[in-house]
Parts: structure tokens; C-alpha cells; sequence
């Protein structure tokens, strides 16, 4: 009897799982995949990078052959990166009428880049988000304003990658003659798997933008077609129209942030921002070059070219680039001569340094949040208590 009454507990228990897990499923199933996708897209690519790769010597690399003084010096680039972030996105809220505190923004931009790491690019809904919890921003407006922020830093970088190849052009021609080596030798070095793994990162970049255009295209079409039945419609259910109107509330601060840009005070000052972001990401990254023998002497314009081509690589939607981002580099770091097991060290180690740097941010963000909220809930306690001694 207590056998068969295991069962049936077990039985149910097992029914009830998957049940619930099917429900889930439903709910949440494609935000699921996407990031179950991206998550084995970075870890193939490592893994193929990394097979039979020596893991023992990290440690001895870490201990004793790599400069920690340089990777330290790097650090105070990485958080005014985000800082310049955060200063910088007023600029595009006050033309819309939002006001918020640069405490908060900061930390919103600090949770974002750490929430990210566990899944691509929701970090953008989640800084907009703390906005809205903290600051009554309104979402729509901030979402969009950070659209256009993204727009601007992809034309930026669009910009420094044209001058860059323009401007090393001559330095790939005299690196050529001076080493021997063909263009045709550096593509038979390009093996087979470096070309399946390069096709793969861009169709995942080309499967996103399809991806973002045919949502953003069914939005607009689902919000037409609601907005022509609410005018010919009169008898249409209340609830509808509620949902069209959120509908096209949401749009309609989103296109204000868009076009936020146009309104902002002090152009030059959003430049200098602008600029100040992206000198401290080269500089986070440039740095580093000195905390390793092998690219210590590469100098400035390879740094340049490195930095760029691994930009580009975290298009690919995966944690951090994790995975793009390596081979990206650590291809134009064998092009500059450097030992293939070099670049592995390298790529490896800078990227889980300041990998860690994201993560550290982000716990101090949540918790200076959270301990921000809390003096918040005390401070309108007592107020509340003050005022009620007041009265009596």
C-alpha cells in the first residue's frame, strides 16, 4: 500500500513538473531558445577556439608572467566608461521633460552591462526600467532615447573602423613585405573551421536584424490595423482599445526618444561624452596589451584595429561576446605576429578580467540600489510620522 502510494505521489509530482514546464514553455519558450542559442553559439566557438588548449598554465600566467599593475591601471578606464554613460544619457531625457538623479543613472547603466551577461541585450529594457522604479522616467521615452544613443555610438565606431583601415592599409602592406607573407598565405592560414565559425557569427548577426525588423514590423502592422478598427468599429470592446492606446502610447515615447537628439541643449558637451565613452573603452583595452610579453610592443595602431574588430564582434549576440569577441581578436593578433597560444592567453584572460570588472559593478549597483530604496522607506516613515505629530 505505502509502495503504490509513492508511486501515485511520484507519478503526480512528475505530471505536475512537466506540466508546468510545458506552460512555461508557452509563455516564455522563444525568449528561452533565444538565449539557449546564444549561450551555445559563444560556447562552441570557445570550445573549437580552446580544444586541447594547456588550462594548467592560466594559473602560472596569472602568478607570475602577466604585469598586474597594468590590468589595475586599466580598471578606472572601465568604470568611467559606464559613468560617461550615465552622465551622458541625461542629455537625451531632458529634452523629453524627464528628470532623474545621476546616482541612479549610473547604477542603471552599472545592473545593465551585468545583466547582460546573463542575457544579450536585456541590459537596455533593464537600465530604462530602473528609471521608471526609481525616478518615474517614463519607459517608452527612455527605451527610445536609448535607441538613438545606440545609433550614435554604432555610427561612431562605423567611423573609427573606416579611418583605421584607411590609415593601416600602408601598415598591412609593409607588414606583408617585410615578413614574407602573401595575402593568399594568410588566408591558407584561415582554416576551414575559422571560416565555418566566421559564416556562422555573421548569419547570427543577419537571423537578429531579421529578427528585430519582422517584430518591429508586426508591431507597427498589428498597431494600424488596431487603430483602423477602433475609427470604423464603434461597437469595439473596451479592453481593445485600452490595448491599442498602451500600444500606441509606448510607440509614441519611443519615437519621442528617438528624435530626442534634436532637442539636446549642449551638443558639445553630448559629444565630449560621446567621445569620452569610447576613449575610455580603448584605453580599458589598450592597457592591457602591456600585461603580456607577446603584446606589450605591438603599439597603438594595433591595438586600434583589434579594438575595432572586436567592437564589431559583439554585435553576435552572445554573453559579453563571449566567443566572437576571442576569435575576432585573436585572429588579428596572429596577424600581427603573435604565437597562436599567445593570443589564446590573451583573449582568455583579458576578457574574464574585465568580465569580472561588469560583474563586480553590477553587484555594487543592485546593492547600492537596494540600501537607496531602503534609506528612501525610512525617510518617508518618519516624514509620515512628523507629519502626524504635526496635526495632533
Amino acid at each position: 500500500m505505502c509502495e503504490r502510494m509513492k508511486k501515485n505521489v511520484f507519478s503526480f509530482a512528475f505530471r505536475s513538473f512537466i506540466r508546468n514546464f510545458a506552460d512555461a514553455m508557452k509563455k516564455h519558450g522563444k525568449d528561452t531558445l533565444n538565449v539557449l542559442a546564444s549561450l551555445v553559439l559563444g560556447g562552441a566557438i570557445l570550445f573549437w577556439m580552446y580544444r586541447g588548449f594547456d588550462f594548467g598554465r592560466v594559473r602560472e600566467v596569472l602568478l607570475h608572467e602577466m604585469s598586474w599593475t597594468w590590468m589595475l591601471l586599466s580598471f578606472p578606464f572601465g568604470v568611467l566608461a559606464q559613468m560617461f554613460r550615465g552622465w551622458r544619457w541625461r542629455q537625451t531625457l531632458e529634452p523629453l521633460g524627464e528628470q532623474s538623479r545621476t546616482s541612479v543613472r549610473v547604477h542603471s547603466i552599472f545592473l545593465s552591462y551585468a545583466t547582460s551577461l546573463l542575457i544579450p541585450r536585456i541590459g537596455e529594457f533593464v537600465r530604462c526600467g530602473v528609471l521608471h522604479q526609481k525616478d518615474d522616467v517614463s519607459f517608452p521615452k527612455a527605451l527610445g532615447t536609448v535607441v538613438t544613443e545606440r545609433a550614435i555610438d554604432s555610427l561612431l565606431v562605423l567611423l573609427i573602423a573606416g579611418l583605421t583601415f584607411v590609415t593601416q592599409f600602408r601598415v598591412f602592406m609593409t607588414f606583408f613585405k617585410e615578413t614574407g607573407t602573401s595575402m593568399d598565405a594568410i588566408l591558407h592560414r584561415f582554416t576551414t573551421a575559422g571560416w565555418v565559425v566566421t559564416i556562422i557569427c555573421l548569419l547570427a548577426i543577419g537571423i537578429l536584424g531579421w529578427f528585430l525588423i519582422t517584430r518591429y514590423g508586426k508591431s507597427s502592422a498589428v498597431q494600424d490595423a488596431r487603430g483602423e478598427a477602433q475609427d470604423t468599429t464603434s461597437d469595439s470592446k473596451s479592453h481593445t482599445s485600452h490595448i491599442y492606446n498602451k500600444v500606441r502610447e509606448s510607440m509614441t515615447g519611443i519615437w519621442q526618444g528617438v528624435i530626442s537628439l534634436r532637442n539636446v541643449k549642449n551638443i558639445p558637451l553630448f559629444i565630449f561624452y560621446t567621445l569620452a565613452i569610447w576613449s575610455c573603452y580603448f584605453l580599458h583595452y589598450y592597457l592591457t596589451f602591456f600585461c603580456f610579453d607577446a603584446t606589450a610592443g605591438l603599439g597603438l595602431s594595433c591595438a586600434m584595429v583589434t579594438f575595432i574588430v572586436g567592437s564589431i564582434a559583439v554585435i553576435v549576440p552572445t554573453p559579453n561576446g563571449a566567443g566572437p569577441w576571442h576569435f575576432a581578436v585573436k585572429t588579428m593578433l596572429i596577424l600581427y605576429g603573435v604565437q597562436d597560444t599567445d593570443a589564446l592567453y590573451f583573449v582568455l584572460i583579458v576578457h574574464s578580467v574585465q568580465t569580472l570588472l561588469v560583474v563586480a559593478l553590477g553587484v555594487y549597483a543592485w546593492i547600492a540600489l537596494y540600501l537607496q530604496r531602503k534609506k528612501e522607506r525610512v525617510v518617508s516613515k518618519v516624514r509620515r510620522y512628523e507629519g502626524t505629530e504635526v496635526r495632533e
